[in-house]
């Protein structure tokens, strides 16, 4: 009994995924199809990039001034100290701004779009847009996706420089570290490659956010509690699925760029 259990557990989890793969073949199929909704996009874009601005500032500044902190109480048992503002600007470019960014805007934003078109299923206006012979998933699915690809970089670019102006204000103003040696080490060790490095997953974070958020929305089977479970889901789901495919472009940008 517990193996045919768990084994129907695994086919529907496979199912799943099968799904979801063909879910995001449409999206990218249904991208190139007019009409293009760009007054959609826009809305989005205003949605996930201007409305979240504050949060991601407030998250990257507090990220790189506790960095600082911490790094220059430990290197300073090695007069390293003004090595902190290299090692907050390597870690914040290269690997941190893209986490926090996609972890604030799938608590703001991914948990809300799930919401919406959970919403939009269970109330069949999904099903009144295929009866007007407008694609859902055009219509829905694709301003949203390339809305977070085209946000997510540029919010990324924000939470890095907060993050550095936090580490300065701890490193040099409160703790005192050397305002040049700072800046010059920040300089020499922060390469443009580094920045590029997390700019290109925070382009390919977006895209999995959004997918991920659209696609448990879509398929919300039930009444308003399963939209409660739905937003949850692809909250653990998209939050896990981008560490493990920032492990995976970490990987595969050290070898290409770095």
């Amino acid at each position: 009994m517990h193996m045919n259990t768990s084994n129907s557990r695994l086919v529907y989890h496979l199912e799943r995924f099968g799904l979801f793969c063909l879910f995001t073949l449409y999206v990218l199929k249904w991208t190139f199809r007019k009409p293009v909704r760009i007054r959609l996009f826009l809305e989005h874009v205003e949605t996930m990039g201007v409305g979240s601005i504050p949060i991601i500032m407030l998250s990257g500044m507090a990220t790189g001034m506790i960095m600082s902190l911490q790094l220059v109480n430990i290197l300073a048992m090695f007069n390293a100290e003004t090595l902190a503002g290299s090692a907050v600007g390597l870690t914040m470019s290269r690997e941190l701004a893209p986490i926090i960014t996609a972890m604030m805007l799938i608590a703001k934003n991914g948990s809300s779009i799930t919401a919406e078109i959970g919403t939009m299923r269970i109330s069949e206006q999904i099903d009144a847009l295929e009866t007007m012979s407008v694609n859902p998933i055009q219509y829905l699915v694709v301003p949203r996706v390339w809305a977070a690809v085209f946000v997510f970089p540029i919010l990324t670019a924000l939470a890095n420089l907060v993050g550095i102006a936090g580490s300065y204000l701890v490193s040099v103003v409160f703790q005192s570290v050397d305002h040049a040696g700072y800046l010059y080490e920040l300089a020499r060790m922060v390469n443009p490659e580094d920045i590029y490095s997390g700019i290109i997953k925070a382009v390919f974070l977006g895209f999995l956010v959004a997918v991920i958020s659209c696609f448990f929305g879509y398929y919300v089977k039930g009444g308003s509690q399963a939209v409660g479970r739905a937003a949850t889901y692809s909250v653990v789901a998209a939050s896990v699925s981008i560490l493990v495919a920032d492990y995976i472009m970490t990987d595969i940008l050290l070898k290409v760029l770095i």
